[in-house]
């Protein structure tokens, strides 16, 4: 029995990491769907499950149920494992960081954040980050595998440059991927190597997130548009991979104009969405002083939430969503996706109007005529957070054993 045991497993141990992100991202959830998937036959589909508990990954539900108005043999239910290993996930803005224990399928184990002015030196907050997570480490006790970080710029491949955190005192090219690798080798922690330490931009990293466990997925061609604490950003995902670009720097769509005498933009062009339709945007046009407390992305959000019914605050409201229609209707010209995935204030802005932004998409589109395009708030908490994660968890769903023998 064991032998026969064995023989199964080796046929389908080039199985385990694609068993593990179809477990991982939901697309398994009994072991019926998960031998269809894979296709192999039931007792190697078992063997490979077998193993993926073994490595205290997932959890293989012992009595096998039929689900409801379902025919044929019950199936053995798939699910990760709740104290299974996690990564370290972290995310800098123009407002402070949260850092985050992620474990697989996108669960939040444990959060910490940090606010205030980020400081000139990456280094600095970069060191502030990594103690935070080493904390949450030390309290909760669980296995590390790896680390992402997500910052508000397009990072440059393969070295992991910052090219413009526009909304950061940080220089242009700031090395921010060797930074933090840096500070979590001098953390010291255990099973964080430089191979599994990954930062990417925040959008693209939202984007990744909400494909794999939100509101994007099951779409083919995602588009992902966000405005989070300062400035707008953007994130494809074709054919169920991130497009970006020959050298991470794709859809940079902060930087379309959508209203030719607007506000200076940082990129020295005008009326760009980055100035155009994010918080402090909608602040101004609303008539209201940014506050000290809180971000400007919570100002806005709760302005919206409590005040919508003050003409200003609605005229407001309609002027951003008439100028985040326009960028959409642009990029729905040129890339013709079957979902769009909206994050951060534009997010908020969808669901205090979602016939208004609708009807500027279908308007000013070809293709919206033609049927129209989904528009969908983010279904994520902290879904930049929950991207990076999925960096770092990325040589795990490639190769199980590899990333557990170190």
């Amino acid at each position: 029995m064991t032998q026969t045991r064995t023989t199964r497993l080796e046929r389908g141990r080039g199985a385990l990491g694609p068993a593990l992100e179809l477990v991982h991202t939901g697309r398994a959830p009994t072991r019926a769907v998960l031998t269809s998937e894979l296709g192999v036959t039931r007792a190697t589909a078992g063997a490979v499950a077998a193993e993926l508990e073994a490595l205290g990954l997932i959890t293989v539900d012992s009595r096998p149920t039929a689900s409801a108005g379902s025919q044929g043999r019950p199936s053995h239910r798939l699910f990760v494992a709740e104290r299974g290993p996690v990564v370290l996930a972290a995310q800098i803005h123009a407002d402070g960081f949260r850092v985050a224990l992620v474990g697989l399928g996108g669960r939040i184990v444990a959060t910490s954040t940090g606010c205030g002015a980020i400081p000139a030196d990456p280094a600095h907050v970069l060191a502030d980050v990594v103690a935070a997570g080493a904390d949450l480490l030390r309290e909760t006790g669980r296995r590390c595998l790896g680390a992402g970080l997500a910052v508000p710029s397009a990072v440059a491949e393969p070295d992991g440059e910052a090219l413009n955190p526009l909304h950061l005192a940080w220089p242009r090219g700031a090395p921010v991927r060797a930074l933090f690798l840096r500070s979590l080798a001098e953390a010291g922690i255990p099973g964080v190597t430089e191979e599994i330490g990954f930062s990417g931009n925040d959008v693209n990293l939202m984007a990744l997130a909400e494909h794999r466990h939100g509101a994007g997925r099951g779409a083919r061609d995602l588009l992902c548009v966000a405005s989070g604490h300062r400035g707008v950003g953007g994130a494809l995902v074709l054919d169920g991979r991130l497009h970006s670009g020959s050298s991470g720097l794709a859809l940079e769509v902060g930087h379309l104009t959508v209203h030719p005498e607007g506000a200076p933009c940082h990129c020295g062009s005008r009326g760009c969405l980055d100035v155009e339709a994010d918080p402090l945007a909608f602040l101004g046009a609303a008539g209201r002083a940014p506050g000290p407390e809180g971000s400007l992305l919570q100002q806005s959000a709760d302005l919206l939430r409590d005040e919508y019914a003050d003409p200003g605050v609605r005229a407001a409201a309609d002027l951003l969503i008439d100028r985040l229609g326009l960028g959409l209707a642009g990029l729905v010209n040129i890339l013709n996706p079957d979902r769009i995935v909206l994050g951060g204030l534009h997010r908020a802005l969808l669901e205090a109007d979602p016939e208004r932004l609708r009807a500027v998409v279908a308007d000013r589109s070809l293709w919206g005529r033609s049927g129209g395009v989904p528009i969908l708030p983010c279904s994520l908490d902290h879904n930049s957070l929950v991207g990076a994660a999925e960096l770092a968890w990325q040589p795990v769903l490639d190769d199980p054993l590899v990333v557990l023998d170190r």
